[in-house]
């Protein structure tokens, strides 16, 4: 059952109290091959010896992040649901936040694993719908257009369909740019065309969100060229910069793959 209004604004208020916070929303960890299937991992009964050659092992893990303005989704994993329900849905419940609580979800790019849960289906109507009713999704117009032109296995159309028309949906067209004058967006065209990364400045906290540009700690502290970024030497150029800026400014880095590092806040050691 949905809110009321008042009961929207009210949850709302309540929850602002407290900005500042970040919320690691774990999935789990996961094997990857050239396939590009996400593969379940649990280090307690599996060997990573025993998956195919090349396997990255990888977290997926969007964040919630509470500002004085909004409750951010970061991302919107893989969209997998657990019996009837969303895992990220779940995920947020446990967090103590209901779905109808996101009011902006940030999308850096429709890679499956990172907007698998953009939209669900609607067991009454089997139509797609958005998966966070009260919420303005912001993503890169390029971006929606590329993944309709790949398609599959990278991309799933048919999840993302509903992002075309929706009202809910504010596209962005410019390189960079503001959403709300304290969240700044950039394109870097690095690990895909229109990848983009995202800063949130509020409350003296510069977040930093890399997303698959800057997606674990490791790759941050030393020079990585991945083959499977468009543009492997962009990438690590890009993350040594960040990595360097960041702890001059004090940014709170957020890491969408990192299994032990979510969040890497200042002092840095």
């Amino acid at each position: 059952m949905g809110y009321t209004n008042n009961e929207e604004s009210s949850k709302l208020s309540s929850r602002l109290k407290d900005a500042g916070a970040v919320i690691p929303l774990s999935e789990g960890t996961f094997t990857i091959d050239k396939t590009k299937l996400f593969v379940p991992f649990d280090e307690d009964k599996h060997d990573l010896q025993q998956r195919p050659a090349g396997s990255l092992l990888v977290e997926i893990q969007p964040f919630v992040v509470i500002t004085s303005k909004d409750i951010l989704l970061l991302d919107t994993g893989l969209g997998f649901s657990r019996g009837d329900k969303l895992q990220i849905h779940e995920n947020l419940e446990n967090a103590g936040i209901h779905p109808s609580d996101i009011t902006k979800v940030l999308l850096t790019h429709l890679h499956k694993d990172h907007a698998g849960g953009v939209s669900k289906e609607d067991k009454l109507t089997s139509r797609r719908e958005l998966s966070f009713p009260n919420a303005t999704y912001y993503i890169q117009e390029r971006e929606l257009d590329f993944a309709f032109e790949k398609g599959l296995p990278s991309f799933i159309p048919q999840e993302l369909e509903v992002l075309r028309d929706s009202e809910q949906v504010v596209l962005l067209n410019d390189d960079k740019g503001k959403i709300d004058e304290y969240i700044h967006y950039e394109i870097t065209a690095a690990h895909s065309p229109f990848h983009q990364v995202f800063w949130i400045r509020d409350r003296k906290q510069n977040i930093f969100f890399g997303s698959d540009d800057a997606p674990q700690l490791q790759q941050m502290k030393h020079r990585f060229v991945a083959k499977y970024d468009y543009d492997g030497k962009k990438a690590a150029a890009l993350r040594q910069h960040w990595w360097q800026k960041g702890q001059m400014e004090g940014w709170k880095f957020l890491f969408y793959h990192d299994i032990q590092h979510a969040v890497l806040a200042p002092p840095f050691v």
